[in-house]
Protein backbone atom coordinates (compact mmCIF):
# COMPACT_ATOMS: atom_id res chain seq x y z
CA UNK A 1 0.00 0.00 0.00
CA UNK A 2 1.31 3.45 -0.90
CA UNK A 3 2.05 5.75 2.01
CA UNK A 4 2.66 8.92 0.03
CA UNK A 5 0.52 11.15 2.26
CA UNK A 6 2.16 9.90 5.44
CA UNK A 7 5.56 10.25 3.74
CA UNK A 8 4.88 13.98 3.63
CA UNK A 9 4.11 13.99 7.35
CA UNK A 10 7.29 12.41 8.71
CA UNK A 11 6.51 8.69 8.80
CA UNK A 12 9.60 6.49 9.10
CA UNK A 13 10.38 2.78 8.96
CA UNK A 14 10.41 2.74 12.75
CA UNK A 15 6.72 3.65 12.97
CA UNK A 16 5.72 1.57 9.95
CA UNK A 17 7.25 -1.46 11.64
CA UNK A 18 5.39 -0.90 14.90
CA UNK A 19 2.14 -0.17 13.04
CA UNK A 20 2.34 -3.59 11.37
CA UNK A 21 1.65 -5.12 14.79
CA UNK A 22 -1.92 -3.77 14.52
CA UNK A 23 -3.18 -5.14 11.17
CA UNK A 24 -6.84 -4.41 12.03
CA UNK A 25 -6.19 -0.67 12.40
CA UNK A 26 -5.04 2.16 10.13
CA UNK A 27 -1.92 4.26 10.79
CA UNK A 28 -2.25 8.03 11.13
CA UNK A 29 -0.45 11.00 12.63
CA UNK A 30 -1.96 13.71 14.81
CA UNK A 31 -1.53 17.06 13.03
CA UNK A 32 -3.58 19.24 15.39
CA UNK A 33 -5.73 19.00 18.50
CA UNK A 34 -8.95 20.70 19.59
CA UNK A 35 -9.85 19.84 23.19
CA UNK A 36 -10.83 16.14 23.01
CA UNK A 37 -10.91 16.01 19.22
CA UNK A 38 -7.90 15.29 17.02
CA UNK A 39 -7.24 16.03 13.36
CA UNK A 40 -5.26 13.16 11.89
CA UNK A 41 -3.59 12.57 8.54
CA UNK A 42 -3.79 9.05 7.12
CA UNK A 43 -2.79 7.66 3.76
CA UNK A 44 -6.35 8.38 2.59
CA UNK A 45 -6.42 11.99 3.76
CA UNK A 46 -7.44 14.03 6.82
CA UNK A 47 -9.94 12.71 9.36
CA UNK A 48 -11.19 13.71 12.80
CA UNK A 49 -10.88 11.24 15.66
CA UNK A 50 -11.40 10.81 19.37
CA UNK A 51 -9.98 8.42 21.94
CA UNK A 52 -11.90 5.15 22.20
CA UNK A 53 -13.67 4.30 25.45
CA UNK A 54 -11.42 1.29 26.08
CA UNK A 55 -8.27 3.31 25.51
CA UNK A 56 -9.53 6.11 27.75
CA UNK A 57 -10.30 3.57 30.50
CA UNK A 58 -6.77 2.10 30.29
CA UNK A 59 -5.01 5.49 30.38
CA UNK A 60 -3.39 6.13 33.77
CA UNK A 61 -1.61 9.42 33.16
CA UNK A 62 -2.34 12.55 31.14
CA UNK A 63 0.88 12.08 29.19
CA UNK A 64 -0.59 8.85 27.76
CA UNK A 65 -3.17 10.80 25.75
CA UNK A 66 -2.35 11.52 22.08
CA UNK A 67 -0.53 14.76 21.29
CA UNK A 68 0.42 16.63 18.14
CA UNK A 69 3.12 14.62 16.38
CA UNK A 70 1.99 11.25 17.74
CA UNK A 71 1.50 8.28 15.42
CA UNK A 72 -1.75 6.52 16.27
CA UNK A 73 -3.77 3.47 15.21
CA UNK A 74 -7.36 4.11 14.09
CA UNK A 75 -10.50 2.10 13.50
CA UNK A 76 -11.18 1.65 9.80
CA UNK A 77 -14.84 2.75 10.11
CA UNK A 78 -16.41 5.98 11.35
CA UNK A 79 -18.61 6.09 14.45
CA UNK A 80 -22.12 7.61 14.56
CA UNK A 81 -20.52 10.96 15.44
CA UNK A 82 -18.70 10.85 12.12
CA UNK A 83 -15.33 10.60 13.88
CA UNK A 84 -12.79 7.76 13.85
CA UNK A 85 -11.61 6.06 17.07
CA UNK A 86 -8.00 6.09 18.33
CA UNK A 87 -7.06 2.75 19.90
CA UNK A 88 -3.28 3.02 20.30
CA UNK A 89 -0.50 5.60 20.47
CA UNK A 90 2.74 4.23 19.02
CA UNK A 91 5.91 4.41 21.11
CA UNK A 92 7.30 7.95 21.16
CA UNK A 93 10.94 8.55 20.32
CA UNK A 94 10.85 12.01 21.96
CA UNK A 95 8.36 14.27 23.69
CA UNK A 96 8.05 17.88 24.82
CA UNK A 97 6.29 17.95 28.18
CA UNK A 98 4.94 20.51 30.63
CA UNK A 99 3.33 20.37 34.05
CA UNK A 100 -0.39 19.83 33.69
CA UNK A 101 -2.64 22.55 35.09
CA UNK A 102 -4.93 21.24 37.82
CA UNK A 103 -3.40 17.74 37.96
CA UNK A 104 -0.85 17.23 40.72
CA UNK A 105 2.43 15.52 39.78
CA UNK A 106 1.30 14.90 36.21
CA UNK A 107 2.77 16.07 32.94
CA UNK A 108 1.12 16.77 29.62
CA UNK A 109 2.79 16.18 26.27
CA UNK A 110 3.03 19.38 24.21
CA UNK A 111 4.42 17.70 21.08
CA UNK A 112 5.83 14.27 20.25
CA UNK A 113 8.33 12.55 17.96
CA UNK A 114 10.54 15.55 17.28
CA UNK A 115 14.02 15.05 15.83
CA UNK A 116 15.35 18.61 15.96
CA UNK A 117 14.38 21.50 18.21
CA UNK A 118 15.35 24.84 16.70
CA UNK A 119 15.79 27.32 19.54
CA UNK A 120 15.28 30.79 18.11
CA UNK A 121 16.70 33.85 19.83
CA UNK A 122 17.08 37.27 18.23
CA UNK A 123 20.33 39.19 18.47
CA UNK A 124 18.65 42.42 19.52
CA UNK A 125 16.24 42.85 22.45
CA UNK A 126 15.56 39.14 23.02
CA UNK A 127 19.19 38.03 23.52
CA UNK A 128 19.47 36.32 26.93
CA UNK A 129 21.97 33.57 27.80
CA UNK A 130 20.08 32.48 30.92
CA UNK A 131 16.91 31.92 28.90
CA UNK A 132 18.94 29.95 26.38
CA UNK A 133 20.26 27.66 29.14
CA UNK A 134 16.68 27.01 30.16
CA UNK A 135 15.64 26.16 26.59
CA UNK A 136 18.63 23.86 26.14
CA UNK A 137 17.86 22.00 29.37
CA UNK A 138 14.30 21.33 28.24
CA UNK A 139 15.34 20.47 24.67
CA UNK A 140 17.94 17.89 25.71
CA UNK A 141 15.48 16.27 28.11
CA UNK A 142 12.86 15.84 25.37
CA UNK A 143 15.06 13.37 23.51
CA UNK A 144 15.47 15.62 20.46
CA UNK A 145 18.63 17.37 19.24
CA UNK A 146 18.72 21.14 19.84
CA UNK A 147 19.95 23.61 17.20
CA UNK A 148 20.31 27.32 17.99
CA UNK A 149 19.19 29.93 15.47
CA UNK A 150 20.31 33.49 16.16
CA UNK A 151 17.89 35.67 14.20
CA UNK A 152 17.91 39.34 13.19
CA UNK A 153 21.67 39.44 12.78
CA UNK A 154 21.24 42.61 10.72
CA UNK A 155 20.34 44.42 13.96
CA UNK A 156 23.47 43.29 15.84
CA UNK A 157 26.81 45.13 15.72
CA UNK A 158 28.90 42.62 17.75
CA UNK A 159 28.01 39.21 16.34
CA UNK A 160 31.53 37.84 16.95
CA UNK A 161 31.24 38.49 20.70
CA UNK A 162 27.81 36.89 20.82
CA UNK A 163 29.16 33.75 19.11
CA UNK A 164 31.97 33.50 21.66
CA UNK A 165 29.37 33.62 24.43
CA UNK A 166 27.39 30.92 22.62
CA UNK A 167 30.40 28.59 22.63
CA UNK A 168 30.55 28.82 26.42
CA UNK A 169 26.87 28.03 26.92
CA UNK A 170 25.78 25.81 24.00
CA UNK A 171 28.47 23.15 24.15
CA UNK A 172 28.26 20.73 21.23
CA UNK A 173 25.20 22.46 19.74
CA UNK A 174 25.00 23.76 16.16
CA UNK A 175 24.58 27.54 15.97
CA UNK A 176 23.08 29.21 12.89
CA UNK A 177 23.09 32.96 12.29
CA UNK A 178 20.13 34.19 10.26
CA UNK A 179 18.41 37.43 9.34
CA UNK A 180 14.80 38.03 8.38
CA UNK A 181 16.02 40.73 6.01
CA UNK A 182 18.05 38.22 3.97
CA UNK A 183 15.90 36.09 1.70
CA UNK A 184 18.26 33.10 1.70
CA UNK A 185 19.05 32.82 5.43
CA UNK A 186 16.64 29.91 5.80
CA UNK A 187 18.68 27.84 3.31
CA UNK A 188 21.06 26.99 6.16
CA UNK A 189 18.28 24.91 7.71
CA UNK A 190 17.63 22.71 4.69
CA UNK A 191 20.37 20.22 5.61
CA UNK A 192 18.33 19.18 8.66
CA UNK A 193 15.17 18.35 6.73
CA UNK A 194 14.56 15.09 4.87
CA UNK A 195 11.97 12.31 4.72
CA UNK A 196 10.95 11.16 8.18
CA UNK A 197 12.35 14.21 10.02
CA UNK A 198 10.19 16.33 12.32
CA UNK A 199 11.40 19.62 13.76
CA UNK A 200 10.01 22.14 16.21
CA UNK A 201 10.69 25.86 16.55
CA UNK A 202 10.62 27.36 20.04
CA UNK A 203 11.54 30.77 21.40
CA UNK A 204 10.03 34.05 22.49
CA UNK A 205 7.38 35.62 20.28
CA UNK A 206 8.63 38.05 17.67
CA UNK A 207 12.09 36.50 17.22
CA UNK A 208 11.37 35.26 13.69
CA UNK A 209 10.12 31.67 14.15
CA UNK A 210 7.07 32.15 11.94
CA UNK A 211 9.11 34.00 9.31
CA UNK A 212 11.57 31.11 9.03
CA UNK A 213 8.78 28.52 8.85
CA UNK A 214 7.04 30.55 6.13
CA UNK A 215 10.29 30.63 4.13
CA UNK A 216 10.78 26.87 4.55
CA UNK A 217 7.17 26.22 3.51
CA UNK A 218 7.47 28.51 0.51
CA UNK A 219 4.33 30.42 1.41
CA UNK A 220 2.79 32.59 4.13
CA UNK A 221 1.09 30.05 6.37
CA UNK A 222 1.78 31.66 9.77
CA UNK A 223 1.25 35.20 11.00
CA UNK A 224 4.34 37.11 12.08
CA UNK A 225 5.00 39.75 14.71
CA UNK A 226 7.83 41.87 16.00
CA UNK A 227 9.40 42.30 19.43
CA UNK A 228 8.21 45.60 20.91
CA UNK A 229 10.24 48.19 22.77
CA UNK A 230 9.23 46.51 26.02
CA UNK A 231 11.16 43.38 24.93
CA UNK A 232 7.91 41.43 24.60
CA UNK A 233 6.51 39.90 21.46
CA UNK A 234 2.90 39.12 20.71
CA UNK A 235 2.04 35.43 20.50
CA UNK A 236 1.02 34.78 16.90
CA UNK A 237 0.82 30.99 17.36
CA UNK A 238 -2.00 29.91 19.66
CA UNK A 239 -2.01 26.16 19.06
CA UNK A 240 0.33 23.42 17.86
CA UNK A 241 0.13 22.40 14.25
CA UNK A 242 2.01 19.93 12.03
CA UNK A 243 3.20 21.56 8.81
CA UNK A 244 4.66 19.50 5.89
CA UNK A 245 7.51 21.12 3.94
CA UNK A 246 7.95 20.86 0.16
CA UNK A 247 11.61 19.78 0.47
CA UNK A 248 10.72 16.96 2.89
CA UNK A 249 10.16 16.74 6.62
CA UNK A 250 7.60 18.48 8.80
CA UNK A 251 7.54 21.28 11.35
CA UNK A 252 5.59 21.57 14.58
CA UNK A 253 5.12 25.23 15.39
CA UNK A 254 4.72 25.64 19.14
CA UNK A 255 3.76 28.64 21.28
CA UNK A 256 6.30 30.49 23.40
CA UNK A 257 8.14 29.73 26.61
CA UNK A 258 5.00 29.86 28.71
CA UNK A 259 4.08 26.46 27.24
CA UNK A 260 7.14 24.78 28.70
CA UNK A 261 8.01 24.16 32.33
CA UNK A 262 11.28 22.95 33.83
CA UNK A 263 9.99 20.01 35.86
CA UNK A 264 11.81 17.74 33.42
CA UNK A 265 15.19 19.07 32.38
CA UNK A 266 18.53 17.58 31.38
CA UNK A 267 21.11 19.60 33.29
CA UNK A 268 23.93 17.16 32.54
CA UNK A 269 23.94 18.07 28.83
CA UNK A 270 22.90 21.71 29.10
CA UNK A 271 25.65 22.30 31.69
CA UNK A 272 28.18 19.75 30.46
CA UNK A 273 31.10 22.06 31.33
CA UNK A 274 30.04 22.27 34.99
CA UNK A 275 29.41 18.53 35.12
CA UNK A 276 32.93 17.88 33.81
CA UNK A 277 34.48 20.23 36.37
CA UNK A 278 32.42 18.60 39.14
CA UNK A 279 34.32 15.35 38.56
CA UNK A 280 37.36 17.07 40.10
CA UNK A 281 35.54 18.33 43.21
CA UNK A 282 36.84 16.96 46.53
CA UNK A 283 33.39 15.61 47.40
CA UNK A 284 31.36 13.54 44.95
CA UNK A 285 28.13 15.08 46.23
CA UNK A 286 29.46 18.65 46.05
CA UNK A 287 26.68 21.21 45.62
CA UNK A 288 29.18 23.88 44.46
CA UNK A 289 28.01 26.28 47.16
CA UNK A 290 30.35 26.35 50.15
CA UNK A 291 32.19 23.01 50.23
CA UNK A 292 36.01 23.07 50.32
CA UNK A 293 37.85 21.82 47.27
CA UNK A 294 35.07 22.72 44.81
CA UNK A 295 36.51 22.65 41.28
CA UNK A 296 33.53 24.54 39.87
CA UNK A 297 33.90 27.53 42.20
CA UNK A 298 37.66 27.43 41.66
CA UNK A 299 37.13 27.76 37.89
CA UNK A 300 34.83 30.71 38.52
CA UNK A 301 37.44 32.46 40.67
CA UNK A 302 39.98 31.96 37.88
CA UNK A 303 37.58 33.52 35.37
CA UNK A 304 37.21 30.28 33.39
CA UNK A 305 33.46 30.04 34.05
CA UNK A 306 30.88 32.81 34.32
CA UNK A 307 29.47 33.02 37.85
CA UNK A 308 26.02 33.69 36.37
CA UNK A 309 26.14 30.30 34.69
CA UNK A 310 26.46 28.52 38.05
CA UNK A 311 23.64 30.69 39.43
CA UNK A 312 21.47 29.65 36.49
CA UNK A 313 22.34 25.99 37.15
CA UNK A 314 21.25 26.26 40.79
CA UNK A 315 18.07 28.09 39.80
CA UNK A 316 17.03 25.46 37.28
CA UNK A 317 17.76 22.64 39.74
CA UNK A 318 15.55 24.34 42.30
CA UNK A 319 12.72 24.98 39.84
CA UNK A 320 12.92 21.40 38.61
CA UNK A 321 12.65 20.12 42.18
CA UNK A 322 16.18 18.72 42.03
CA UNK A 323 17.70 21.17 44.51
CA UNK A 324 20.39 19.56 46.64
CA UNK A 325 20.70 16.47 44.41
CA UNK A 326 23.77 15.31 42.51
CA UNK A 327 23.57 14.40 38.81
CA UNK A 328 23.35 10.70 39.67
CA UNK A 329 20.57 11.38 42.16
CA UNK A 330 18.68 13.45 39.59
CA UNK A 331 18.77 10.54 37.12
CA UNK A 332 17.52 8.22 39.88
CA UNK A 333 14.64 10.61 40.57
CA UNK A 334 13.73 10.65 36.88
CA UNK A 335 13.72 6.84 36.74
CA UNK A 336 11.62 6.65 39.91
CA UNK A 337 9.16 9.03 38.28
CA UNK A 338 9.00 6.83 35.18
CA UNK A 339 8.25 3.75 37.30
CA UNK A 340 6.00 5.46 39.84
CA UNK A 341 3.18 3.00 39.24
CA UNK A 342 5.44 0.28 40.69
CA UNK A 343 6.43 2.42 43.67
CA UNK A 344 9.76 3.51 42.23
CA UNK A 345 12.62 2.07 40.21
CA UNK A 346 13.73 -0.35 42.96
CA UNK A 347 10.32 -2.00 43.14
CA UNK A 348 10.12 -2.08 39.36
CA UNK A 349 13.35 -4.08 39.25
CA UNK A 350 11.90 -6.54 41.79
CA UNK A 351 8.76 -6.90 39.69
CA UNK A 352 10.75 -7.55 36.49
CA UNK A 353 13.01 -10.05 38.26
CA UNK A 354 10.03 -11.91 39.75
CA UNK A 355 8.19 -11.86 36.42
CA UNK A 356 11.22 -13.26 34.58
CA UNK A 357 11.52 -16.11 37.08
CA UNK A 358 7.91 -17.08 36.47
CA UNK A 359 8.54 -17.07 32.75
CA UNK A 360 11.33 -19.67 32.97
CA UNK A 361 10.21 -23.09 31.76
CA UNK A 362 11.83 -26.25 33.05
Amino acid sequence: MSLNKLDCYGVSERFLGEASLYPAFELGRVISQYRKLYKIITNKGEVFAEVSGKFRYEIRYLCDYPAVGDFVMLDQAKEQSGNRMIHNVLTRKSSFERTSVGAKDQTQVVAANIDYIFICMSLNLDYNLRRLERYLSIAWNSGATPVIILTKSDLCINIEQKLIEMDQVAIGVDVIVASGMEGDSYLQLLKYFKRGVTASFIGSSGVGKSTLINRLAGKEILLTSEIGKDDKGRHTTTHRELIPLPQGGVVIDTPGMRELGVDSVDLAKAFADLEKLAESCRFKDCSHKDEPGCAVRDAIEKGEVDRKRLESYHKLKKEARYDGLTSKQIETEKLNSMFQEFGGMKNARKYIKKHNKRSIKY
